[in-house]
C-alpha cells in the first residue's frame, strides 16, 4: 500500500512540474491574467492551511462604538484604501493590478469568514499576494481588530460614510502640490491698478 501511494505521490509531483513549465512556455505567468479556477482554490485553501486552527473560533475582542467605528473607518481609508478602496470592493488600479487581485471584500467570501480569519489576515498578512502584514510582531492589536468591525460594514456603507472616508485618502506629493496651486490661485488678492 504504501508503495502505491509513493507512485502516486511521484506521478501527482512529475504532473506538476511538467504542468508548471507548459503553462510557462505557453504563456507565461503574468499579472495580468485572471487566475483559473484550480489555481483560485489551491491559493485560497493554501491560505486557508496558513491560518492555525485557532483562529476560526477567535472573538473580537474590542468593544464596537460608533467612535471606534469611525476611526476604523479613516484607517481603513488612509491605510487600506489604496488597494481595497474605501467601498472595499477592490476597484483601484493598485487592487485590480495586483496578483491576485485584491478581493472585493463585500461579498460572501470575505464577509463569511469568522472574525479570527479576518483578524489573523489583516495582522500577518498573506504570503504571494499582495496583502501584508499590518500588526506589531508582538503584543495586543487592536487596530486590526477594529479593522474587522469596519470591514463587516463594508457591505452596507452609507454614501456620507464613503465622501466622509475620501477626505482620509493618502494623496500624491504632486496631488498636494496641485492643491496648494489652486488654493493659492483662489486667495490671491487682485492687484491693484
Amino acid at each position: 500500500m504504501a508503495k502505491k501511494i509513493g507512485a502516486l505521490v511521484l506521478v501527482l509531483l512529475v504532473l506538476g512540474v511538467i504542468g508548471f513549465f507548459w503553462v510557462k512556455s505557453a504563456r507565461g505567468f503574468s499579472a495580468r491574467e485572471q487566475p483559473g479556477r484550480m489555481e483560485t482554490a489551491v491559493a485560497r485553501n493554501a491560505r486557508l492551511m496558513a491560518m492555525p486552527p485557532e483562529a476560526k473560533t477567535m472573538k473580537n475582542p474590542v468593544a464596537l462604538t460608533p467612535e471606534l467605528m469611525e476611526e476604523a473607518r479613516h484607517h481603513f481609508a488612509d491605510h487600506c484604501a489604496v488597494c481595497h478602496a474605501n467601498d472595499g470592493s477592490g476597484n483601484t488600479e493598485m487592487g485590480r493590478n495586483l496578483y491576485p487581485k485584491a478581493p472585493d471584500m463585500r461579498e460572501q467570501l470575505t464577509q463569511s469568514l469568522s472574525d479570527g480569519e479576518l483578524y489573523f489576515i489583516i495582522h500577518n498578512g498573506i504570503r504571494l499576494s499582495g496583502m501584508p502584514a499590518w500588526g506589531p510582531s508582538s503584543g495586543p492589536d487592536p487596530d486590526s481588530w477594529a479593522l474587522v468591525h469596519f470591514i463587516r460594514r463594508l457591505p452596507h456603507l452609507s454614501p456620507d460614510e464613503l465622501t466622509d472616508m475620501a477626505k482620509f485618502n493618502p494623496q500624491s506629493p504632486m496631488e498636494l502640490n496641485e492643491q496648494k496651486e489652486e488654493e493659492d490661485f483662489l486667495n490671491a488678492k487682485p492687484e491693484k491698478k
